[in-house]
């Protein structure tokens, strides 16, 4: 595989010298262009983008898409797409995108069709899901499922969990649902302490059932099962009852069905998934099966089918009228031409109060890296922090920042045009008073406040400066009819192929993610020592050993 050196070709000199002149001024650029509005606002499915408050005119755009072209943005968004081998670290083929193409498709790799295994596995989480939601699946004692507990953690909690609060209006009504990811026992005590054994249902999520996090969890979750039934009475305090208990009341996303059966689950009971789906692009793979058991599969497949309409739209629109293409040159406009660190994603959508947290891991994980595919060292920067909370919370919190700041943060705002929940305050449409603060944000950061206009209001000279918005802080707004399955997948892929585009500007592999692994591997080194291992305790240094002191001292 040829990686460009985006530095070296002649849309980044284009580029380097548009920085040089540009001067941004989009009160200027919107007086002088009745249009411009229109000319950059574009369609993506159901997704309605205005991307004309970015700090760009038509020649910026114009060198962004040549530089699209000179790094060979088509030719590797193709390879991924058919299923070449692109994680080069990982020697693997990246098809998340094949999870959500409709049955009859067909897509070899290495001489086999993917898409019939894909669908069997769809057919059998669907077939499950209808189990649960329909009362037939039952506990030890016959009583039917009223819980889902998904334990997983990274891309097996952040996707689920992220899209199950996306979707609440879609949940079964006698159905909850609960995530355990974090390996301190508080997670999984709160989580559990309310909980029937008898109706509570867990879901492993652990492509090879070794996840240090998850089978912790997932074994106290077990004691946690077992417990509780036998003091309730429901089973005996037997081998035999707490195999048939587990069997009942456990089943697996994982394709390690040897260690599945070790655990105790019925290896019938285990949803697969294969090494060319990365964790941070799997809800839409078994991963989300806890998702499908709480929405049904119906909206689920609606949910695919979102996902696919965004694929179909990368796969095929110009880059001039790509929106995830433009949206990722944007944002390495400004990463290596701004040198912008921090990226807000700011949802008007309360349901979307986890998709901030979600983007972390999708965009952090995958272009946080300072090697190329090649090998060879970066020659730009590369990633920027994704963060955010939902608007109007925000407002009151870190807007500050990006309003007067000295640092240049792009946002993203998105908000729907349609609520789960009209509701009036006397006369007036509370999500339209949402809306006025959505479009308020973006025209402030746009177009801010002059000295003169603050003089105007009549504020005292001496606090003129401390009123004065400069605006020119570049925003791109996302609408689009209602927060429904179909959206909350056009979303997801929408920032998939956000983060890809970035990724092959900058020449990284943005599927492997080697660099969670070091904490690990010295997690399993340092154990020994905390507890009782003087001898490992010896072999750390200094501050770690200051450290560990100081928490023997302190256990009580």
């Amino acid at each position: 595989m040829t990686i460009v050196d985006p530095t070296t070709t002649t849309a980044w000199a284009t580029l380097t010298g548009l920085k040089t002149a540009y001067t941004p001024d989009l009160r200027a650029a919107f007086a002088g262009d009745p249009e411009r509005a229109a000319r950059f606002t574009r369609t993506c499915a159901d997704l309605y983008v205005d991307l004309s408050k970015n700090l760009v005119d038509d020649h910026i755009l114009e060198a962004l898409v040549a530089l699209a072209d000179e790094v060979g943005l088509g030719d590797r968004r193709d390879a991924m797409l058919s299923g070449e081998r692109i994680n080069v670290t990982e020697n693997r083929s990246v098809l998340h995108t094949a999870l959500r193409r409709p049955a009859g498709d067909s897509l070899v790799v290495d001489g086999t069709d993917v898409m019939p295994e894909v669908h069997e596995v769809l057919d059998k989480i669907y077939a499950f899901a209808d189990k649960v939601r329909d009362g037939e699946w039952v506990g030890v004692t016959g009583k039917p499922i009223e819980t889902v507990v998904n334990i997983g953690i990274g891309g097996s909690d952040l996707g689920p969990v992220m899209v199950y609060e996306a979707l609440k209006p879609y949940v079964h009504e006698r159905i909850q649902c609960r995530f355990i990811s974090n390996i301190d026992p508080t997670d999984s005590g709160e989580k559990l302490s309310d909980l029937d054994p008898e109706t509570t249902l867990f879901i492993v999520a652990s492509k090879t059932f070794t996840t240090l996090e998850t089978l912790t969890n997932a074994r106290m979750a077990r004691d946690w099962l077992w417990r509780r039934l036998i003091e309730q009475g429901a089973i005996e305090d037997t081998e035999e009852a707490r195999k048939g208990a587990v069997a009942k009341h456990f089943v697996a996303v994982s394709t390690a069905l040897d260690k599945v059966a070790d655990f105790g689950i019925d290896p019938a009971n285990a949803f697969g998934f294969w090494d060319w789906v990365g964790g941070r692009y799997s809800v839409d793979s078994a991963v989300g099966t806890v998702v499908c058991v709480a929405i049904g599969k119906e909206n689920f497949a609606d949910f695919l089918g979102g996902f696919h309409a965004v694929d179909e739209h990368f796969a095929t629109a110009p880059w001039a009228q790509n929106v995830p293409a433009l949206m990722g040159l944007l944002n390495v406009w400004y990463v290596n031409f701004f040198k912008a660190a921090s990226h807000a994603v700011l949802p008007y959508a309360q349901y979307l109060h986890r998709f901030a947290a979600y983007l972390q891991q999708l965009t952090m994980e995958s272009n946080g890296k300072g090697v190329r595919a090649d090998g060879e060292p970066v020659t730009t920067e590369t990633g920027e922090v994704f963060w955010g909370e939902p608007g109007t919370n925000g407002q009151h919190a870190f807007y500050q920042l990006i309003h007067q700041g000295t640092q240049l943060i792009p946002c993203d705002f998105i908000a729907m045009a349609n609520t789960a929940y009209p509701t009036k305050d006397g006369d007036a449409d509370v999500h339209e008073l949402l809306l006025a603060n959505f479009f308020a944000q973006t025209k402030a950061l746009a177009f801010g406040k002059t000295a003169h206009e603050v003089r105007a209001e009549g504020v005292a000279e001496e606090l003129v400066s401390a009123k004065v918005f400069e605006g020119n802080r570049p925003t791109t707004s996302i609408m689009a009819p209602a927060l429904t399955p179909s959206v909350v997948g056009q979303l997801i892929a929408l920032y998939e192929h956000i983060t890809f585009t970035q990724g092959v500007v900058w020449g990284i592999d943005s599927f492997d993610q080697w660099g969670v692994e070091l904490g690990k591997q010295l997690a399993m080194q340092i154990a020994p020592a905390i507890s009782k291992d003087d001898a490992a305790l010896a072999q750390q240094d200094a501050s770690t050993r200051g450290l560990i002191a100081y928490y023997r001292s302190q256990r009580s």
